[in-house]
């Protein structure tokens, strides 16, 4: 393994979470009174952490989002989540790998703590990732693009940036590891490769991730 520590995001890459999360985002905020298509929120929302559906609706509108906006979508979110949500397929043949090989890992997502816990908890992906092996834009003051999540997990976990990997699927994701100093992985099952050019190898199967870290 060339690498000390491979640091995961969660939603498109641990559970297969963005179409449900993506559908039911744009479908509220249509509902308030800003159109969204699935598209729409795919390409300005998948990745980033919530302060920046709230900053772009503000930016665009001049009006602000509910203040209750956030509880009523993540308790729709999570409610789908206990229907629908599955764990990425192949996802736990590579942790049980980095785990056999002794090869650290841990997530950063732009997700809070109670979204990634929900989601691992209903995928059973709980069994694989620790309270210290879990890293939340809550933690940082910028989520990404910012490189602050990536930084921060980084530190924490003892590991100096350029020995670590990220493992990302969204163009604001791939941007943080890059600058956050990290080798970047693209993962295009829900993107497509020309969104994630800032990555220095992409693949489309989970499956193939093993061999590229190697």
């Amino acid at each position: 393994m060339r690498y000390d520590l491979v640091i995961f995001d969660n939603d498109g890459v641990l559970v297969d979470s963005e179409p449900i999360s993506n559908r039911l985002l744009a479908a509220y905020l249509t509902e308030l009174g800003h159109p969204t298509s699935y598209e729409d929120s795919l390409r300005d929302y998948m990745g980033a952490a919530m302060h920046r559906v709230h900053d772009l609706i503000e930016e665009r509108t001049g009006e602000r989002l509910p203040a209750h906006f956030d509880e009523v979508f993540h308790g729709r979110v999570f409610a789908a989540f206990e229907r629908e949500l599955r764990p990425v397929p192949g996802v736990v043949d590579v942790l049980e790998k980095l785990t056999a090989d002794g090869v650290p890992y841990c997530v950063a997502s732009s997700g809070s703590h109670e979204r990634i816990r929900v989601g691992h908890r209903t995928t059973g992906l709980d069994r694989w990732f620790e309270d210290g092996m879990i890293f939340s834009a809550q933690d940082v003051g910028k989520g990404k693009p910012a490189p602050d999540l990536f930084l921060h997990a980084a530190q924490v976990m003892g590991v100096p940036a350029g020995r670590c990997v990220v493992v990302e699927d969204s163009p604001l994701g791939v941007r943080a590891g890059v600058a956050a100093g990290m080798d970047v992985v693209g993962f295009t099952a829900m993107t497509s490769a020309d969104q994630l050019t800032g990555a220095g190898r992409l693949f489309s199967d989970m499956r193939e991730l093993t061999g590229l870290l190697g």
